[in-house]
Protein backbone atom coordinates (compact mmCIF):
# COMPACT_ATOMS: atom_id res chain seq x y z
CA UNK A 1 0.00 0.00 0.00
CA UNK A 2 1.52 3.48 -0.73
CA UNK A 3 1.83 6.50 1.91
CA UNK A 4 -0.72 8.45 0.01
CA UNK A 5 -4.67 7.86 -1.26
CA UNK A 6 -5.45 10.54 -3.67
CA UNK A 7 -9.21 9.44 -4.09
CA UNK A 8 -8.67 10.50 -7.92
CA UNK A 9 -6.43 7.47 -8.66
CA UNK A 10 -8.76 4.93 -7.03
CA UNK A 11 -12.16 4.26 -8.52
CA UNK A 12 -15.14 2.62 -6.40
CA UNK A 13 -15.15 -1.34 -6.29
CA UNK A 14 -19.35 -2.01 -6.69
CA UNK A 15 -20.08 -4.10 -4.26
CA UNK A 16 -23.65 -4.44 -5.46
CA UNK A 17 -27.35 -3.79 -3.97
CA UNK A 18 -26.44 0.18 -3.76
CA UNK A 19 -22.85 -0.41 -1.91
CA UNK A 20 -19.71 0.87 -3.10
CA UNK A 21 -16.09 0.87 -1.54
CA UNK A 22 -12.41 2.09 -1.66
CA UNK A 23 -9.72 1.20 0.21
CA UNK A 24 -8.02 4.45 2.17
CA UNK A 25 -5.05 2.46 3.53
CA UNK A 26 -4.18 -0.48 5.83
CA UNK A 27 -0.89 -2.16 7.66
CA UNK A 28 -1.14 -5.77 8.92
CA UNK A 29 -2.76 -4.28 11.62
CA UNK A 30 -5.19 -1.29 10.53
CA UNK A 31 -7.45 -0.77 7.38
CA UNK A 32 -9.83 1.81 6.75
CA UNK A 33 -12.48 1.77 3.62
CA UNK A 34 -14.95 4.70 2.73
CA UNK A 35 -17.88 2.84 2.05
CA UNK A 36 -20.85 4.49 -0.35
CA UNK A 37 -24.59 3.78 -0.21
CA UNK A 38 -27.29 4.47 -1.83
CA UNK A 39 -30.42 5.65 -0.20
CA UNK A 40 -32.20 2.83 1.46
CA UNK A 41 -28.75 0.44 0.71
CA UNK A 42 -28.39 -1.96 3.75
CA UNK A 43 -25.42 -3.19 5.70
CA UNK A 44 -26.98 -6.12 6.90
CA UNK A 45 -26.59 -7.14 10.54
CA UNK A 46 -23.42 -9.08 11.15
CA UNK A 47 -20.76 -9.55 13.32
CA UNK A 48 -16.67 -10.12 13.43
CA UNK A 49 -14.88 -12.77 15.12
CA UNK A 50 -11.60 -11.12 14.64
CA UNK A 51 -12.11 -7.15 13.80
CA UNK A 52 -12.90 -4.78 15.92
CA UNK A 53 -14.33 -1.26 13.44
CA UNK A 54 -15.24 2.31 14.38
CA UNK A 55 -17.82 3.52 11.53
CA UNK A 56 -17.65 7.38 11.35
CA UNK A 57 -20.45 9.01 8.85
CA UNK A 58 -18.42 10.80 6.61
CA UNK A 59 -21.36 12.58 4.66
CA UNK A 60 -25.35 11.82 4.74
CA UNK A 61 -26.79 9.57 7.21
CA UNK A 62 -27.68 6.38 8.40
CA UNK A 63 -29.93 4.13 10.81
CA UNK A 64 -27.68 2.06 12.88
CA UNK A 65 -27.82 -1.22 14.74
CA UNK A 66 -25.26 -2.13 17.12
CA UNK A 67 -26.04 -4.85 19.80
CA UNK A 68 -29.94 -4.29 19.26
CA UNK A 69 -29.92 -0.51 20.17
CA UNK A 70 -30.62 1.60 17.25
CA UNK A 71 -29.79 4.97 16.51
CA UNK A 72 -29.95 7.85 13.13
CA UNK A 73 -25.87 8.75 13.34
CA UNK A 74 -25.57 11.75 10.94
CA UNK A 75 -22.00 13.42 9.14
CA UNK A 76 -19.73 13.77 11.88
CA UNK A 77 -21.29 10.76 14.52
CA UNK A 78 -19.55 7.36 14.45
CA UNK A 79 -20.29 4.22 16.18
CA UNK A 80 -17.72 1.02 17.75
CA UNK A 81 -18.71 -2.99 17.44
CA UNK A 82 -15.90 -4.82 18.61
CA UNK A 83 -15.73 -8.32 18.16
CA UNK A 84 -18.74 -10.46 17.97
CA UNK A 85 -20.97 -7.44 18.63
CA UNK A 86 -23.68 -7.18 16.14
CA UNK A 87 -24.09 -4.54 14.11
CA UNK A 88 -25.52 -3.09 10.55
CA UNK A 89 -26.70 0.16 8.73
CA UNK A 90 -29.32 1.52 6.51
CA UNK A 91 -28.87 4.65 4.48
CA UNK A 92 -31.57 7.57 5.20
CA UNK A 93 -29.72 9.43 2.11
CA UNK A 94 -27.95 8.62 -1.31
CA UNK A 95 -24.52 9.43 -1.18
CA UNK A 96 -24.32 8.39 2.46
CA UNK A 97 -20.73 7.25 2.96
CA UNK A 98 -18.89 5.47 6.01
CA UNK A 99 -15.28 5.65 6.80
CA UNK A 100 -14.83 2.33 8.33
CA UNK A 101 -11.50 1.16 10.57
CA UNK A 102 -11.12 -2.19 11.26
CA UNK A 103 -8.06 -3.76 13.34
CA UNK A 104 -6.69 -6.03 12.34
CA UNK A 105 -6.66 -5.56 8.62
CA UNK A 106 -9.52 -7.06 6.35
CA UNK A 107 -7.52 -9.76 4.40
CA UNK A 108 -10.61 -10.74 2.22
CA UNK A 109 -11.01 -7.71 0.96
CA UNK A 110 -7.28 -7.00 -0.75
Amino acid sequence: MNAFFLDSEHPWEDLGAGIKRKIVGYTDELMAVHVCFAKGAVGAIHSHEEHDQVAFVVAGSFEVNVDGEVRVLRAGDAYTAAKNLSHGALSLEDGSVLLDVFSPQRREFL
